[in-house]
């Protein structure tokens, strides 16, 4: 005699395949913490600084901008944490070659777009600032960072021109 056993086949439940996914994600956040790029966190020496039109406008840039845009860079803790810490690394490397005030005097770095980014609202990022509540500058604040900006690196802003 032959007998067959027939075996049910349970489907997995919504929870079985949520804890699934969760172990999965955990798992692959983990591996990502193996990649070893985002985590040096050097901030080179400052070469030389622009001649600031007031110490206001060096105060205010140092708060909204210095970050991305000198030596000076405050890491914070979530900067160790891939991929935070990847793209955290990839904006300031971005950052300092476009626009370095720790580095003046360098061919092919200039201010002269600053201002303007500012005001289009370009400058700081929109993801830069909830992480960073002392970059959300007040309007008055703002103003006075676009004004001693063009002060310091002239261009123009828009509107300028059209008085």
């Amino acid at each position: 005699m032959h007998i067959q056993l027939q075996q049910t086949v349970r489907p997995h439940s919504a929870r079985q395949i949520g804890a699934i996914v969760l172990a999965g994600l955990m798992l692959l956040v983990l591996l990502m913490q193996l990649i070893p790029y985002g985590r040096e966190h050097t901030n080179p020496p400052v070469i030389a600084e622009p001649a600031w039109d007031s110490p206001q406008t060096r105060a205010l840039f140092f708060r909204a901008c210095a970050d991305c845009h000198s030596n000076e860079t405050t890491w914070p803790w979530y900067s160790n944490i891939a991929p935070a810490s990847w793209l955290i690394t990839r904006d300031v490397t971005q950052g300092r070659a476009e626009f370095n005030v720790s580095e003046w005097g360098r061919p092919d770095n200039d201010g002269d777009d600053a201002a303007k980014l500012v005001q289009n609202g370009e400058m700081p990022p929109w993801f830069y600032l909830p992480l960073h509540p002392e970059a959300n500058l007040s309007p008055v604040e703002r103003q006075q960072l676009i004004n001693g900006l063009l002060a310091t690196f002239g261009g123009e802003v828009e509107g300028e021109n059209e008085r």
